[in-house]
């Protein structure tokens, strides 16, 4: 069973002691918070064969084939290559699957992550199970981004938001889970992460203050003209595009509050403070707003898994930031 996180306590007790339960759970909140864990104690709560106040008992029959991922009444739907889309076909197959008889004669479960990866076609292929399933069967849909449903798909739900940590449990839980790393680099991968704690420890393990220091460094050679945006996006393969996305948004943002301001206060942002100071000088308001549209615009396209040329795209996007500067 998946761990319990502390800031999901109440949440649990709450779900966890209820008699009844809803035929499909939207269970959404900003990535990296925990939601798929909550999901996964809740199917082995639904499936387990003599649940306690806590949760599952862990030593059942039932608890057993799922912890050996041999349950036959539980369903696990997700892309199936990374940042790809759920197809219309694998629906089809989950729909088969709620058609059937449990076969230990309880509950059958299925845990759908990201719910917003489905195309239009798999969304719609899931509404008539969202609608009547069949049985005892409980779906539970993990979104990090709701307002990418269809309004279909989130009214056939119960919707449930899901707790965010505070920054101190953020910070207490990444001590539990990396307590060989320095608390200043603890806090450095907390903050690239926007707070969400089980990212902080994903991106830790894939080096991202190894990825922010060579996307800074290169930015720094970009405005002294030592880079080309070619040679950068070329350069740039290991960083993941979202990651990207997200920090150029955010210091397109820095840059326009300081002009805004009038003054160049709370940067945040520390390896980046020099450029950002630079570029709020050189600068103009409509260029950097003209800037986060574009951000913004194709931010929404990788989320909604594009086809996107990657080394073009983060070329359009360095020359337009070299730009900011005077330099294209």
């Amino acid at each position: 069973m998946a761990d319990a996180l502390p800031w999901q306590q109440a949440l649990w007790q709450q779900l966890a002691s209820r008699r009844q339960h809803a035929h499909a759970y939207l269970l959404h909140g900003p990535a990296g918070i925990g939601k798929r864990q909550l999901a996964e104690r809740l199917m082995a709560l639904l499936l387990c064969q003599r649940p306690t106040a806590t949760g599952a008992c862990g030593q059942c029959k039932a608890c057993q084939l799922l912890a050996a991922r041999t349950h036959p009444d539980h369903f696990i739907l997700e892309p199936e290559e990374v940042d790809k889309a759920i197809r219309v076909d694998q629906v089809r197959e989950l729909v088969g699957f709620v058609t059937q008889t449990a076969q230990l004669g309880g509950r059958k479960v299925v845990l759908l992550e990201p719910a917003e990866a489905m195309n239009l076609n798999a969304a719609n292929a899931l509404l008539k199970s969202l609608e009547e399933p069949s049985g005892e069967t409980v779906l539970l849909l993990v979104s990090h981004q709701p307002s990418r449903l269809l309004p279909t798909i989130k009214s056939r739900c119960q919707q449930q938001a899901c707790p965010l940590p505070t920054r101190a449990q953020s910070l207490e839980w990444l001590a539990g889970q990396l307590p060989e790393m320095a608390a200043g680099e603890r806090e450095e991968s907390l903050a690239l992460s926007a707070g969400s704690p089980l990212s902080a420890l994903k991106l830790h393990e894939q080096g991202v203050l190894a990825m922010r220091e060579q996307v800074v460094e290169g930015i720094k050679k970009l405005h002294k003209q030592q880079s080309s945006p070619s040679q950068l996006a070329e350069g740039w393969n290991g960083v993941p595009l979202l990651l990207l996305f997200d920090w150029f948004c955010d210091w397109a943002h820095i840059i326009l509050r300081c002009q805004m301001a009038g003054e160049e206060v709370d940067l945040g942002a520390a390896d980046m403070h020099k450029v950002l100071q630079y570029l709020a000088r050189k600068s103009t308001p409509s260029q950097l707003l003209s800037l986060q549209d574009w951000l913004l615009a194709h931010r929404q396209k990788v989320l909604g898994k594009a086809n996107l040329n990657r080394v073009l795209l983060l070329e359009a996007l360095l020359v337009q930031w070299a730009g900011l500067g005077g330099k294209a």
